[in-house]
C-alpha cells in the first residue's frame, strides 16, 4: 500500500494518540507513527509538542525510521532549540555508526540544523567525518563545512575545518574533490576578499585529473573552478582547454555549458596563429548545435547563451545559419530570440539565404514574430551593405500586401536605412507616401514624418502631408509632436516662401498650447533661432548627419566580457551581471576575462572597424550610448572602494616635491625649469636667504618685516546648490547639489528629488576619471526608499585618491548615478576651491625664493572688479578657504598682499593680489598668479573672484 493513507486521517485528538503511539514497544507502529507525524508536518500542521517523544525514537538502527526522525528534527530544531540539544549525543554517537550511510546521515542532518547552541557540539563528529575512510562521508562532510560556515564563519575558521577542505581537493576520490571545490566556491562567494581557492598549477592538475571521474554535478563545480583560474601563460591555457574538451561531448547540458565558458574564457590567452586555436573553434560549434535539439525552454537558455558567444567570437558559427531557421512550432521566445542570432551571423556570404528565410517569416499569422522579421530585413540592411537594394526592394515587396502592422515596421526601418545610406533608395519614397493614411502606430506616424521632413525638397505636396498630421496635433503621442515640429522647421527652411503660415501655426501648437516640457522647449528654440538668425537656424537644423552604426544592439564590450564569464548561469539568461539582480549581502564578484594576447583580437569581432577603414575616419559613426560618457560605462557602481590615507597616495607628489610637477602626470610634460631647481627636497632644505642676492626693486625685499595678515576660520565658501540632473533627462530623479570643504574634508552635498510616478530604490554613484583623482570615499546612502515627490539630502563624502586623467575644462567631473529603474549620467564643474588645502601656507623665504624660480612665462595677471572688501577683509577671507596671507605692505595708497595655497595633488600656486581703493565702498584687485603647472591659473583665479564676491 502507498503512503497516501497517512494525509487522509484529520481526526481529533490526533496528538494524543500519535504520542501513545510514538512510546509504544512494537517497532512497527512505532514507525507508523513517525510516518503520520511527518505527514502531518508536510500538510502543514503544527506537531511540535510530538518533538521530545519523536527524538526518543531516534535511538534505532532502522535506517528508515531514523531518516524520518533527523526529518523531524530538522524541521523543528529552530523552534525548540533547548529540546534539540538533546539530540546531540545521539549525532555524536552516529557519527562513530560502523554503517557509513548512518555516518553520512548524521553529519548531513548536523549541517542542516541551524541552532546556534548547538553548532560547537558538532564540531568534533564533523572534523572525524572529514578524515573518515569511507569517501561517501568524507564529500558529505565537505558539504556540511559549507553549511557550518554560513552559520557561524568565525567557529568554522578557528577550528581549521578551511585547511582540512583544501586537503581534500588532493583527496584521491573525484567526488569527494568536486564536492571540497564546492563548499569552497559557495564559503570564497560571501567572502570575496578571502583567497579561499588558492589555485595553482598542481592543484589545477588535481582538479582536471577528477574531473573525468565525477558525477556531472561534479563536473560542473570543477568546470565552474576552473573558470576562476587565471593561467600564467599561453601554453597553461592551452593544455587547460585540450582537457576540458572532452566536457563537450557531455549528454548533460549544464556540463556542456559549463566547458563552453571555461574554453571561451581561455582562449582569449591563445593567440590566434595558433594551429589549436582553429581547431577549438571548430570544436566549440557542434555541441552548441546540438543544444539546440532540446526542449523549447533548454533552447531558450542555450539561445541566451550562444547570442554572447556569437557576440564575441561569430567566428565559431559563422558556417551554423541553418540551425537558426525558425521552425513552425517554435514557441514565441525561441523564434525571436534565433531570429536576433541570425542577423548577427548575418554576412555576405550568407544574406540571400537570411532574407528569403525573412520574407519567408514576414508572412506568418504571429504578429509580434512579423514585426521582428520586418524589422531583422532592416538590420540586414544597415548590416550587409552589398544586399541594401534587395532589402529595399524586399520591404517594398512587403508594403504592397497592405497589411497593416507590416507596412508601419516597414516604414520604421527604411527611415532607418535612409539614414545609412543617404542618397541612394529615396526613389522609394512615393510609395511610402501612398501608406500614409494607415499609419495609425507612433512610431511608424513618427518616422514616416522624419522622411517627409528630411526630403521635403524632393516631395512636391511635403507641405500638404505634414498639414494632414498637423490637424489632429493634440492628440498625437510626444514622439508624432516632436517628429512634426522638426520636420515642420525643416520644410520651411527649406521652401520658405510658401510655408511661412504652417511654421507659425506648428510652433504656437508646441508653445501656447501644450504642457510637455520637451515640445515647449523644442518649440522656444525654433522660434528664437528662427526670429534672430535663420542662417544659424539652417546650420543646425539641416546639418549633415552622422550615418548610424550597424550594431546599435552590441553589449557594451566590458559587459560582454563579464557576461561571457557567467555563461551558464542566470546572468547569461538575462544578460545583466549578477549584481543588477542579486540581493542581500552576498558580496557579488565582477569577473572579467584575462587580458588578450597580442594578436588576439578578433579580425571578425563586430566592434572592429571594418577592413581598410582608416583609423581616424571610425568617429563618423554616432557612437552607441555606451560610449558617450566615455568610460563611465566601465565602472562599477557598486559601493566605492575608499583608497589610501591622502598623504600616502600617489597623487599626492607635492607632499615632498614642493611646486612639484604634481600636474605633470595631467598635463604632459614637465614644465620648464622644474628639472634644474633644487625644490626637490623637503621644506627643511630650502636655499638660504643668502642666495637672493641684490636687493629687488619690485618690493620684495621688505617683505619679511612684516606681520602676516591672519584671518579668523570662519569655512570655506560654499555656492547655493544648482541642478545638475533635470527630471525630464532622469526619468523623474531630479539632483541638485553643491560641493563643500570643512576641517580638510571635502564633500558634494546633494538633494535627491523624486518626480516620478514610482518609488526610487538601490542607488548608487560613480565618478569618471578626472584633473585631480575626486573620488566617493563612501556609497551613497539613501536609507529609506525615495517614494513620488519625496526630496532627500545626502552629504556624500570624497576623497582625492580616484584615477587621474586631464579634463577639458580642468575641473570637470563626469558623475554616474544609478537607481532601481535605471543609470543616468551628468557632468558638472566644481569650484577649484575645495582643493585648496588646509597645510597651504609657505615659509616668507621659500616664498620668495620660489617666486624668483617660476620662469615669468609662467606667471598670469587678473582682474577682479568692484570687490566691496578692503585689505583685511580680503585677507581674512581668503584665509577662510585656505588662501594664507604671507605678507603685506602698502606702496603708494595700495596694500599688497603676498599669498600661497596649495591644492590636494601637491601643486602650489603664489599669489600677489595688489588692492586699489575704488569707489568710496568697493575696490578694484589686481591678480597675478605664478605656478609651474599655469594650466590651473584661470580656475585659481575663477575661485578667487568667487570667494570674494560672494
Amino acid at each position: 500500500m502507498t503512503d497516501s493513507k497517512y494525509f487522509t486521517t484529520t481526526k481529533k485528538g490526533e496528538i494524543f494518540e500519535l504520542k501513545a503511539e510514538l512510546n509504544s514497544d512494537k517497532k512497527e507502529k512505532k514507525k507508523e507513527a513517525v510516518k503520520k507525524v511527518i505527514a502531518s508536518m508536510t500538510v502543514g500542521k503544527d506537531v511540535s509538542a510530538l518533538f521530545p517523544d519523536v527524538v526518543n525514537c531516534m535511538q534505532t538502527d532502522n535506517l528508515e525510521l531514523k531518516k524520518l526522525v533527523y526529518l523531524y528534527l530538522m524541521n523543528y530544531a529552530k523552534s525548540q532549540p533547548d529540546m534539540a540539544i538533546m539530540a546531540v549525543n545521539t549525532f555524536v554517537k552516529d557519527c562513530e555508526d560502523p554503517n557509513p550511510l548512518i555516518r553520512a546521515l548524521a553529519v548531513r542532518t548536523m549541517g542542516c540544523i541551524r541552532v546556534d547552541k548547538i553548532t560547537e557540539y558538532l564540531c568534533e563528529p564533523l572534523r572525524k567525518c572529514l578524515k573518515d575512510e569511507d569517501p561517501y562521508v568524507r564529500k558529505t562532510a565537505a558539504v556540511c563545512v559549507a553549511k557550518l560556515h554560513d552559520i557561524n564563519a568565525q567557529l568554522v575558521e578557528d577550528q581549521g575545518f578551511l585547511d582540512t577542505l583544501k586537503d581534500l581537493i588532493s583527496d584521491s576520490n573525484p567526488m569527494v574533490v568536486a564536492n571540497a571545490v564546492a563548499a569552497l566556491s559557495e564559503i570564497a562567494e560571501s567572502h570575496p576578499s578571502s583567497n579561499l581557492l588558492d589555485l595553482n598549477p598542481q592543484s589545477i592538475n588535481k582538479l582536471l585529473t577528477a574531473l573525468n571521474e565525477c558525477t556531472e554535478w561534479g563536473q560542473i563545480f570543477i568546470l565552474d573552478c576552473l573558470a576562476n583560474y587565471t593561467p600564467k601563460d599561453d601554453r597553461e591555457a592551452q593544455s587547460i582547454c585540450e582537457r576540458v574538451t572532452p566536457r563537450l561531448s557531455h549528454a548533460n547540458s549544464a556540463v556542456v555549458l559549463s566547458a563552453v565558458k571555461v574554453l571561451m574564457k581561455f582562449m582569449e590567452m591563445l593567440s590566434k596563429d595558433l594551429d589549436y586555436y582553429g581547431t577549438l573553434l571548430k570544436k566549440l560549434a557542434p555541441p552548441l548545435v546540438t543544444l539546440l535539439s532540446a526542449e523549447p525552454e533548454l533552447q531558450y537558455v542555450a539561445l541566451r547563451n550562444i547570442n554572447l558567444i556569437v557576440q564575441k567570437r561569430p567566428e565559431i558559427l559563422k558556417h551554423e545559419m541553418k540551425v537558426f531557421f525558425v521552425k513552425y512550432n517554435d514557441p514565441i521566445y525561441v523564434k525571436l530570440e534565433k531570429l536576433d542570432i541570425m542577423i548577427r551571423l548575418a554576412s555576405q556570404a550568407n544574406i540571400a539565404q537570411v532574407l528569403a528565410e525573412l520574407r519567408e517569416y514576414a508572412t506568418e499569422v504571429d504578429v509580434d514574430f512579423v514585426r521582428k522579421a520586418v524589422r531583422a530585413i532592416g538590420r540586414c540592411a544597415i548590416k550587409v551593405e552589398q544586399s541594401a537594394e534587395r532589402c529595399v526592394s524586399t520591404l517594398l515587396d512587403l508594403i504592397q500586401t497592405k497589411v497593416n502592422y507590416v507596412v508601419q515596421e516597414a516604414i520604421v526601418v527604411i527611415k532607418d536605412i535612409f539614414r545609412k545610406y543617404p542618397n541612394k533608395y529615396e526613389s522609394v519614397i512615393a510609395t511610402l507616401c501612398e501608406n500614409l493614411d494607415s499609419l495609425d502606430e507612433p512610431e511608424a506616424r513618427a518616422a514616416m514624418i522624419w522622411i517627409v521632413g528630411e526630403y521635403a525638397e524632393r516631395i512636391d505636396n511635403a507641405d500638404e502631408l505634414l498639414e494632414s498630421f498637423l490637424e489632429g496635433f493634440h492628440d498625437e503621442s510626444t514622439q508624432v509632436q516632436l517628429q512634426l515640429l522638426t520636420a515642420i522647421v525643416k520644410l520651411f527652411l527649406k521652401k520658405p516662401t510658401e510655408t511661412q503660415e504652417l511654421v507659425q501655426q506648428v510652433l504656437s501648437l508646441a508653445t501656447q498650447d501644450s504642457d510637455n516640457p520637451d515640445l515647449r522647449d523644442r518649440g522656444y528654440i525654433y522660434w528664437r533661432l528662427l526670429s534672430t538668425d535663420p542662417v544659424a537656424a539652417k546650420e543646425v537644423v539641416l546639418a549633415e548627419k552622422p550615418l548610424i552604426s550597424e550594431e546599435t544592439d552590441l553589449i557594451e564590450p566590458t559587459l560582454l566580457d563579464e557576461l561571457i564569464c557567467y555563461i551558464g548561469t542566470l546572468a547569461s539568461v538575462y544578460h545583466k551581471p549578477p549584481s543588477a539582480f542579486v540581493e542581500g549581502g552576498r558580496g557579488v564578484v565582477h569577473k572579467s576575462l584575462p587580458p588578450r594576447t597580442a594578436s588576439n583580437e578578433s579580425t571578425e569581432s563586430p566592434e572592429a572597424p571594418p577592413a581598410g577603414a582608416a583609423p581616424g575616419e571610425q568617429p563618423d559613426v554616432i557612437p552607441a550610448q555606451g560610449d558617450l560618457l566615455g568610460d563611465l560605462l566601465n565602472l562599477d557602481l557598486g559601493p566605492p572602494v575608499s583608497g589610501p590615507p591622502l598623504a600616502a597616495s600617489s597623487v599626492q607628489m607635492g607632499a615632498v616635491d614642493l611646486l612639484g610637477g604634481g600636474l605633470d602626470s595631467l598635463m604632459g610634460d614637465e614644465p620648464e625649469g622644474i628639472g634644474d631647481t633644487n625644490f626637490g627636497a623637503p621644506p627643511a632644505a630650502a636655499p638660504a636667504p643668502a642666495r637672493l642676492g641684490a636687493p629687488i626693486s619690485s618690493g620684495l625685499s621688505d617683505l619679511f618685516d612684516l606681520t602676516s595678515g591672519v584671518g579668523t576660520l570662519s569655512g570655506s565658501y560654499v555656492a547655493p546648490k544648482a541642478v545638475w540632473l533635470p527630471a525630464m533627462k532622469a526619468k523623474g530623479l531630479e539632483i541638485s547639489g553643491t560641493f563643500t570643504r570643512q576641517v580638510g574634508s571635502i564633500s558634494m552635498d546633494l538633494q535627491l528629488t523624486n518626480k516620478a510616478l514610482q518609488v526610487m530604490t538601490d542607488f548608487a554613484i560613480q565618478f569618471n576619471r578626472n584633473s585631480f583623482g575626486l573620488a566617493p570615499a563612501a556609497p551613497l546612502q539613501v536609507h529609506a526608499p525615495l517614494s513620488p515627490n519625496q526630496t532627500v539630502e545626502i552629504s556624500l563624502p570624497l576623497n582625492t585618491v580616484g584615477s587621474v586623467m586631464k579634463m577639458e575644462p580642468l575641473n570637470n567631473l563626469q558623475v554616474a548615478v544609478k537607481n532601481s529603474i535605471d543609470v543616468f549620467y551628468f557632468s558638472t564643474l566644481y569650484p577649484l576651491h575645495i582643493l585648496f588645502v588646509e597645510d597651504g601656507k609657505m615659509d616668507r623665504q621659500m616664498f620668495l625664493a620660489t617666486w624668483k624660480d617660476i620662469p615669468n612665462e609662467n606667471e598670469a595677471q587678473f582682474q577682479i572688479r568692484d570687490c566691496p572688501l578692503n585689505a583685511e577683509a580680503v585677507s581674512s577671507k581668503l584665509q577662510s578657504s585656505n588662501v594664507f596671507t604671507i605678507a603685506k605692505r602698502t606702496v603708494e595708497g595700495q596694500d599688497m598682499l603676498y599669498q600661497s595655497l596649495k591644492l590636494t595633488n601637491g601643486i602650489w600656486v603664489l599669489a600677489e593680489l595688489r588692492v586699489q581703493p575704488g569707489n568710496p565702498n568697493l575696490t578694484d584687485l589686481e591678480l597675478s598668479l605664478k605656478c609651474r603647472a599655469p594650466e590651473v591659473s584661470q580656475h585659481v583665479y575663477q575661485a578667487y573672484e568667487t570667494i570674494l564676491k560672494n
